[in-house]
């Protein structure tokens, strides 16, 4: 009989989040042979992982502390591969919204280091900011590159600005390594309860 600690590994929601790490060298596959149909298509499927896996941990009851992080090193590895695989794909497109996209970069970037500084660790707070914001992300990524619409990165940008600031504004408060912290406010009550004991 499995223990508390190998279910909390081995279950389904941490297995789609894995496929969703093993979905980054597939991107990059495609971006490198200049395949940019299949890749929209496997990053779709990239995306679906994403949402599902919080879904099955949700509707399972098995959410665990490893799950939360790695939900966080798959956006991590997954958008910063996407960034690279946009600059192999489209760099005319790049070079056009190089503003936009380096907004974009730095917010993804600047939170991970003010975490891995004073916690020592990737941060696993799954704000709504960073939900929303990541939507907006890849909604404004299919179509930008995609040749639709450019202005949708323009809001994604803002999104991701006020996402970033949040996360940072959360390591600064807390005091250690703490998941799933939805927003500021609620990391505002963590802290003064913390100092009320």
């Amino acid at each position: 009989m499995p223990t508390g600690k190998s279910s909390e590994i081995y279950n389904l929601p941490n297995l789609v989040s894995f496929i969703r790490l093993l979905m980054a060298p597939v991107l990059l596959m495609l971006a490198i042979r200049q395949q940019p149909t299949w890749f929209l298509l496997a990053l779709l499927f990239t995306e679906f992982t994403d949402v599902l896996d919080g879904f099955l941990a949700r509707r399972l009851n098995q959410i665990t502390e490893l799950g939360s992080h790695l939900d966080s090193w798959g956006d991590f590895v997954i958008y910063s591969t996407i960034t690279v695989c946009a600059w192999l794909l489209w760099p005319d497109i790049v070079r056009e919204q190089i503003v936009w996209i380096s907004i974009i970069v730095i917010s993804l970037v600047a939170p991970v280091i003010v975490g891995l500084i004073k916690l020592h660790a990737l941060t696993s707070y799954h704000t709504w900011s960073v939900k929303i914001a990541v939507a907006l992300t890849i909604l404004a990524y299919f179509l930008v590159f995609s040749g639709l619409l450019d202005w949708p990165l323009k809001i994604a940008a803002f999104a991701s600005a006020y996402a970033s600031l949040e996360e940072i504004l959360i390591t600064l408060l807390i005091r250690h390594e703490q998941s799933d912290v939805r927003s500021f406010v609620q990391a505002l009550k963590y802290h003064r309860q913390n100092n009320g004991r």
